[in-house]
């Protein structure tokens, strides 16, 4: 949406038309403005005795979490547990989700945890046995 007309401007176009008796259509050609803007700034000042335009308030977000410190504390005793988890022990409905921005936007990362070592860790083992009974010139690797 478009911004609205600045006040200043509106009032020029207002002081022409009333003050200085310039026709509507004149007025709009000058000031470059359409004749429905001016006649409805016009019954905006006849109903509200000003023509300042309309408060532009777009909705927000009712935030889950508003007082900061407390989500801290809440982090740092309970960082060890996933978001889902901590989700859970929150005071209010949140979900897992939330949690996570609000970890992220309080400086703290998420746990990482590679699953893959421990789950080939014997597989592994095995192939770095059989790599050192391998000679040199078989293995392509020095020694």
């Amino acid at each position: 949406m478009p911004a609205p007309y600045s006040y200043d401007l509106r009032q020029k176009v207002i002081d022409a038309i009333e003050l200085d008796g310039m026709p509507k259509t004149e007025a709009s050609q000058v000031f470059h403005v359409s004749r429905n803007t001016i006649n409805l700034w016009l019954q905006r000042k006849a109903q509200t005795g000003d023509f300042l335009p309309k408060p532009h308030h777009r909705p927000g977000n009712n935030h889950k979490i508003t007082d900061w410190q407390k989500f801290k504390a809440f982090a740092q005793e309970h960082g060890h547990k996933t978001s889902a988890q901590m989700a859970e022990l929150w005071d209010d409905d949140i979900s897992p989700r939330t949690i996570s921005r609000a970890l992220k936007k309080i400086g703290f990362t998420r746990k990482k945890t590679y699953g893959y070592q421990e789950r080939w860790k014997q597989q592994r083992e095995e192939f770095m046995a059989q790599i050192e009974q391998m000679e040199p010139e078989r293995s392509g690797l020095p020694r």
